[in-house]
């Protein structure tokens, strides 16, 4: 039998989902969503059943989504399943397989929620999911967002197996005598969540038998101290910004005189997409003249006398913007790309379509784009800042020539290399220097 009281009360207190509301269970047959049908099933709980193929185990995907039409017929309700192309969206979107799975997925749930008429969607996350995530977002670095972790809901999506460890779980399953398929990848350490469930938790439980329980009290405090500070975050908000000409300006006054200012200003800046890293350079910069601009992926900050302009990068300028992330080896705009390569050998060759860059002074994500107007940098080997839209008259570069040269953009908003032209003289390998970051142009 389950436990069926505490999975139920677990749904009152958190609020899930309500009485006669249709709920899409994301199943993918291993255990913990198993377990997580036949509760719903055993509750008397409408729902149906969304199994993603991603085509990334051979066989064993195969066997997996048979299990999944099996399971569903045993339980007589709906099951859904979809098949993603996952190696050839990670390429095009230049992302990892596990992200490109991550992104396929709930993307397709909540489209699967719209049309078939579901009120929320459930995945099998249980403790020990919610304690790998906030040490992984520990080691990683991370804002307190990613100190509560796994949360039990999340607008319409829900995590209702989070009143249980995963031991707890196995033995449900073994008291049953519930089926279900293993994913052999599960037990492998070459991805990080599986190094800590599989290294790193089992030490910790060493010291603390309970981790789980501490974790799912300290998760819960973390959340409620979240909810405080984004309450002083929006308040902030309206004090600081004012929108108009299309652009959000923050006061440059307001916003020297926050405190904690990192913590604060990422919190108000993160809806724009732009990392701690670039919220440092933010800082650094606000001492400096104006003009100086940052990217993020969707967004460009511009620091003006008065304010700090924030405006969304248009959409027929999007093609012209590629972020490049530390793990990247090749990226294209329109019809060049550029190969990034990095070694702790200090080196140098003189071609122009190559780039020795100081690694260190990078910050990432960088942007590869084409020439805005107002560019500038400092020419290798000058000390003195130039238009770039000058640098290209003296070097007699035609018109529709320069529209297409791609220029690598740091973090901070300075330019890095005019690709095929001239290094700027801040990124150059120097005797210091211990890791050099290479870019080599190519010719699609």
């Amino acid at each position: 039998m389950l436990p069926l009281q505490s999975f139920t009360a677990f749904i009152r207190q958190q609020q899930l989902f309500e009485t006669g509301h249709r709920v899409l269970l994301t199943v993918s047959g291993g255990k913990d969503s198993v377990l997580m049908a036949h509760f719903f099933k055993q509750a008397g709980f409408e729902f149906g059943i969304a199994h993603c193929n991603f085509g990334l185990r051979g066989s064993e995907s195969v066997r997996d989504e048979h299990f999944v039409h099996t399971l569903a017929a045993i339980l007589e309700v709906p099951v859904f399943v979809k098949h993603f192309d996952t190696k050839a969206y990670a390429a095009q979107q230049q992302v990892s397989t596990q992200m490109a799975a991550r992104e396929l997925r709930y993307q397709w749930f909540e489209e699967l929620r719209l049309n078939e008429g579901y009120d929320r969607i459930a995945t099998a996350h249980h403790q020990d999911d919610a304690v790998e995530t906030v040490l992984l977002n520990l080691v990683r670095g991370t804002g307190i967002a990613g100190l509560h972790g796994i949360l039990p809901r999340r607008g319409t999506l829900i995590r209702p197996l989070l009143f249980l460890s995963r031991r707890a779980i196995e033995e449900l399953i073994a008291q049953n005598s519930f089926e279900y398929v293993e994913d052999s990848s599960n037990s492998s350490s070459t991805y990080a969540r599986n190094k800590l469930r599989l290294e790193v938790i089992p030490l910790l439980k060493q010291i603390n038998p309970g981790l789980e329980h501490t974790f799912e009290q300290n998760i819960r405090r973390f959340a409620e101290t979240e909810q405080v500070l984004q309450q002083q975050v929006e308040r902030l908000r309206i004090e600081l910004t004012e929108e108009k000409h299309q652009a959000v300006y923050f006061s440059r006054v307001k916003v020297n005189s926050l405190e904690p200012k990192q913590l604060l200003l990422f919190e108000l800046l993160k809806v724009y997409d732009f990392t701690e890293a670039v919220i440092s350079e933010i800082i650094e910069a606000e001492h400096k003249q104006s003009g100086t601009s940052f990217y993020s992926l969707t967004h460009r900050l511009t620091i003006d006398r008065e304010a700090l302009i924030v405006s969304k990068i248009s959409a027929a300028a999007d093609h012209q913007h590629v972020m490049i992330h530390p793990e990247d080896q090749q990226v294209s705009l329109g019809k060049r790309g550029l190969h990034i390569s990095y070694s702790t050998i200090v080196l140098f060759e003189n071609d122009p379509d190559k780039a020795f860059v100081d690694a260190d002074q990078l910050i990432f994500p960088l942007v590869l784009r084409n020439w805005q107007e107002g560019d500038r940098f400092m020419p290798i080997g000058m000390r003195n800042f130039k238009k770039l839209s000058d640098f290209f008259i003296d070097q007699k570069v035609p018109l529709p020539e320069k529209e297409n040269i791609p220029i690598v953009i740091n973090g901070n908003g300075e330019i890095v290399w005019v690709a095929g032209l001239r290094q700027d003289n801040r990124y150059k390998v120097t005797g210091s220097t211990k890791k050099v970051a290479i870019f080599e142009q190519k010719f699609n």
